[in-house]
């Protein structure tokens, strides 16, 4: 028991000195941005209590260290290189200078429809510029940005704008998506019939849709603009005021409003991006995330101007017209920097390797992954024909919670397929096994844990402290739990191997199992569903659907199309089942739990040896499950 104690003790210590270096190392990391006023207190707070505050009483505005202080020396250097749907389309080119007036006019617009510091603004809009501009100009202002992806529905936005009680909605009349083009404003109309909160819409012209605008709401953002200058003081907020909520799905199904704070997040953000990267001065960075996702937020937009780079943005699909769009966009822009999702790499990698090599990609030096684990297959197809063996490959982790990169591979160590890397500086990650204790032994896997404060973290879930504490820090006092499992091996190189909480990673966002069920379930004919996640050759995880209907029988097309309209309605289309199996009964425990693991290894063909089989309260029903199963795939 002595020595028990005594390597408590030990590890006690080790961390509190973990802690303090980390204190000196983020304030020296934070001298490098503009303050208003510095902070007086570089941290407060720890995981025990899941309140932590970092650079108290420091002043800033982050929008002044992204477009403000580069003025002087890269005020003519392109900003953002911006890439339309359609390729036989005009793309548009923005210097620093250029971008800096477009969001103070935005800000002004805003200010004009009153909004001001600590509102809630809700942005719904496909990837053009104006996003970045709206983005920036809520920044500008000290108002919070709720950035909403556009392909969520009416009633998945009504639910984030009723949560956030945004006051002002931004959209487009509609957006490009490959050969679709989708009706934002029509959807936005639908989500605001059951929004009190929102006073103000604006909206912009992208396709010259006429829609519906309802008078004292609604306005044309391009009549606005003409009444306003590009003149707009930054407004000085708290290093822990909120930037912006973004929104996720949890385990308990109602997406949950992650909340950042300006100070610690643009600290962090930044110098991860030009420690990750090694960016110089000349590097064209395209990162093909959406802004509606964390990745878009911290590596598309904040990180990238935090350090004065230029970015690609792409309005389209990666497959249109045609899955080699990326690479067309890689030589036509002298891409640098490639940073995507092994999603991404999968769609490209089906086009025909004739297509491929007639680009020359010789412009790009480094080549990134982010989003979800990659294979290795799908590693050395990107090595060997995106990066012709001479680019770096850097497969990164981090999450809407951690707000940027955590993980990455260190420079001077040798990269292998499918491992992430090591922890960033400032980083303390813990593996730890089902008892709680860190695990020490190579490839062995656990769960992934983060054992001290770092500046960019999540400040909570808007309106709901509680559940968030319970979701990432009673698991383990002290600790921040990620969500995750991981691996390490010998050179302590670090491996993820997907969830382990009741949530699926589809396109590199989460949704939970329970907001997809939920659903499924609102088709009058099903009883009750349960969905896993299963290999796709493509996404990497696809969606299936065990459905019980009240008549087996009645499980036709018709019902089957049913289900699928009410997950596109309620949550959106990229969550649709990919397949779906109707079943007498799901598997189930005497108490009537679903026993969800062997219904995912039926999902992925593993139909030996069933995990938890044997305490079945209706281990019958298996066989059937198998035997439809096996028709399916």
């Amino acid at each position: 028991m002595a020595d028990n104690n005594s390597q408590k003790a030990i590890n006690h210590h080790e961390n509190v000195e973990h802690h303090s270096f980390n204190l000196k190392f983020w304030q020296e990391v934070a001298t490098e941005f503009k303050w208003k006023k510095e902070g007086d207190i570089v941290s407060q707070g720890n995981f025990s209590s899941g309140v932590v505050k970092w650079f108290l009483d420091g002043k800033l505005n982050i929008t002044e260290n992204c477009l403000d202080r580069h003025l002087e020396t890269r005020g003519n250097k392109l900003a953002i290189v911006w890439e339309p749907n359609d390729p036989r389309e005009k793309f548009v080119r923005l210097t620093y200078k250029e971008l800096f007036h477009f969001v103070g006019r935005f800000a002004n617009v805003l200010k004009k429809n009153g909004v001001s510091k600590g509102d809630r603004v809700c942005i719904y809009m496909p990837m053009i510029p104006e996003v970045v501009f709206a983005v920036l100009a809520c920044a500008r202002l000290g108002a919070v940005h709720v950035v909403i992806f556009s392909d969520f529905s009416a009633h998945a936005i009504a639910e984030r704008i009723k949560d956030s009680s945004a006051s002002l909605v931004i959209t487009t009349d509609g957006l490009n998506r490959g050969a679709k083009q989708i009706p934002l404003k029509r959807i936005i109309d639908e989500a605001l019939e059951d929004c009190d909160s929102v006073k103000k819409v604006i909206v912009i012209e992208r396709l010259g849709w006429a829609v519906n605008m309802e008078d004292d709401r609604d306005v044309w953002f391009e009549d606005e603009v003409k009444k306003v200058n590009s003149n707009c003081d930054p407004e000085y907020i708290n290093a822990e005021d909120y930037l912006f909520i973004l929104y996720t799905s949890g385990a308990t199904g109602k997406p949950a409003g992650i909340v950042h704070s300006c100070g610690g997040y643009m600290v962090q953000t930044g110098y991860t991006f030009k420690k990750v990267f090694n960016i110089r001065e000349n590097d064209i960075f395209y990162c093909t995330a959406d802004i509606g996702w964390i990745t878009g937020h911290s590596l598309l937009i904040y990180g990238p101007l935090l350090n004065g780079a230029t970015i690609v943005m792409y309005e389209g699909i990666p497959s249109y017209p045609d899955t080699s769009r990326i690479c067309e966009i890689i030589d036509k822009h002298n891409v640098t920097i490639f940073y995507t999702s092994p999603t991404i790499i999968r769609t490209i990698k089906t086009t025909e390797i004739d297509d491929i090599v007639s680009y020359s990609m010789k412009s790009l030096r480094l080549l990134g992954i982010v989003g979800e684990p990659i294979d290795e297959e799908t590693w050395h197809w990107f090595n060997i024909h995106i990066g012709k063996e001479k680019c770096p490959i850097i497969d990164t982790w981090l999450q809407t919670e951690t707000g940027t990169i955590l993980i990455t591979p260190k420079p001077d160590k040798v990269v292998r397929p499918g491992y992430s890397g090591e922890a960033m500086p400032g980083i303390d990650l813990a593996l730890l096994d089902a008892q709680g204790d860190e695990i020490s032994r190579y490839d062995t896997e656990g769960f992934l844990y983060i054992k001290n404060p770092w500046p960019s973290a999540a400040r909570g879930i808007w309106g709901d402290q509680e559940r968030y504490h319970v979701t990432y820090f009673s698991k383990k006092n002290g600790y921040y739990f990620t969500g995750d499992g991981a691996i390490y091996d010998s050179d302590n190189r670090i491996k993820i191997t997907g969830r382990v909480d009741d949530v699926i990673n589809i396109l590199g966002q989460r949704y939970s199992y329970l907001e997809i069920e939920k659903a499924i379930n609102q088709q009058p004919h099903v009883v009750e569903s349960a969905v896993v996640g299963y290999l796709h050759p493509i996404k990497g995880q696809g969606i299936y659907a065990f459905i019980v209907c009240q008549d087996i029988e009645s499980s036709s097309v018709c019902v089957e199309d049913e289900i699928i309209e009410q997950v596109s309605l309620r949550i959106g289309k990229s969550v649709i089942p990919d397949k779906i199996q109707f079943v007498r009964e799901l598997p189930k425990t005497a108490s009537g739990k679903v026993l969800r693991p062997i219904l995912s290894q039926i999902a992925n063909g593993r139909f030996e040896n069933l995990q938890d089989a044997a305490i079945l309260l209706n281990p019958d029903i298996i066989m059937d499950i198998i035997k439809g199963a096996k028709k399916i795939l």
